[in-house]
């Protein structure tokens, strides 16, 4: 063979290519069962190669259909993608005309938490038409058929006979085996044991963090006004009362307390008529609402009485919902931890599984406060 017929040798394939190599069969001889690949700075140090190597190692492995990346989580080899964690949510929102809005907040999170942890939350609903127990059935039914693997479950604070259908689902879930974890609230009723685990905003810090607020712009009689008669409200309270007699305690002063409990929903000039009504007999400077669409429709009543918001009343509200902020007069609010309620639920919920016989845990999450013009102007 002449000098121009000998092969041309084959040069030696590229670092990342050959770091693929060895990835790929890391990864089929059964290496990161969880499916999380490790980061790429840990790959790097490692195999002794850059970042830059082991970043274009793995859009290789991409291309092959072995991984997959998702942003701010890393990358995941595609069956654990595939086998992902499935799990019912039943959100019983009040049917009120901020429903949307409120079943909005907790659906954000759920939606962030399913794009970060790739797990998926199938939603299911009461059918309003349907009798309790039949409907509990039937709910259950679908969980077990569509194969989900526990339930997040906001229970109703509307009236007793929703409180009654939701017994009836949890004792099907019992019956069945169907872990649950509650979120926010527990079942309605005052003093309610807690039978279920429960993940939710610390509504007793919200209480006292926006009354110690008030107090700090110098407001001396603080009203605080709830509805339904569940563990959030009563928490609240409780929160409310243990500030002012805090600072009693601390600047030697007396300040008076009004809890105002008011219909579910009062929407309407007369139910806030009511409310401002209570308020003047109160002669508050002061006002806590359990939810910012309540808030807003008290500063609207307020105005049109002609007490200004907030150099004669300031007002708070909670859960930080869209109106808040887009009401020409910004709400001061607590605001609903939403995003993290919902990892640490679903925490929670993976720990249930593994030790079914735990006596249930309750974990509640600071909101924060936000200061806008209906307590401070400006």
């Amino acid at each position: 063979m002449s000098r121009r017929e000998k092969p041309i040798p084959e040069l030696p394939a590229p670092k990342y290519a050959q770091l693929a190599h060895q990835l790929e069969d890391t990864i089929r001889n059964g290496a990161w069962p969880d499916g999380r690949i490790p980061p790429v700075r840990e790959i790097a140090q490692n195999n002794g190669v850059s970042a830059f190597t082991v970043s274009r190692a793995l859009q290789l492995l991409r291309e092959k259909g072995l991984l997959q990346t998702r942003e701010r989580s890393g990358s995941f080899l595609i069956d654990s993608v595939q086998s992902k964690e499935r799990w019912a949510v039943v959100l019983r929102v009040s049917p009120t005309s901020w429903a949307g809005a409120s079943a909005a907040v907790v659906q954000s999170g759920l939606e962030r938490v399913a794009l970060a942890e790739s797990v998926e939350f199938v939603p299911l609903r009461f059918d309003a038409n349907a009798s309790g127990e039949a409907e509990a059935r039937r709910l259950v039914h679908a969980i077990l058929s569509s194969k989900l693997g526990g339930v997040f479950f906001l229970p109703s604070r509307l009236n007793e006979e929703l409180q009654r259908q939701d017994e009836a689902f949890l004792r099907w879930c019992r019956k069945e085996s169907i872990p649950v974890v509650l979120l926010d609230r527990n079942l309605r009723g005052a003093e309610r044991p807690l039978e279920y685990d429960l993940v939710g905003s610390d509504h007793f810090e919200g209480g006292r963090c926006c009354t110690r607020h008030l107090l700090s712009l110098g407001r001396q009689r603080i009203a605080c006004v709830v509805a339904s008669p569940v563990n959030t409200h009563l928490e609240r309270t409780a929160g409310y009362l243990l500030a002012l007699a805090e600072t009693e305690r601390t600047r030697g002063t007396t300040y008076p307390s009004l809890v105002v409990q008011v219909p579910l929903e009062p929407g309407g000039r007369e139910a806030y008529a009511w409310l401002a009504d209570q308020l003047a007999d109160f002669a508050a400077d002061g006002v806590i609402c359990y939810q910012d669409y309540t808030a807003v429709g008290l500063i609207v009543e307020l105005l049109r009485r002609g007490i200004r918001v907030p150099q004669d009343v300031a007002v708070v509200g909670c859960d930080d919902l869209p109106i808040g902020n887009t009401f020409s007069l910004g709400v001061t609010t607590y605001a609903y931890p939403s995003e993290a309620i919902v990892r640490r639920a679903l925490s929670v919920m993976r720990d249930r599984i593994r030790y079914p016989d735990e006596p249930p845990v309750r974990v509640m999450l600071p909101g924060r406060l936000i200061v806008r013009q209906s307590t401070q102007p400006g």
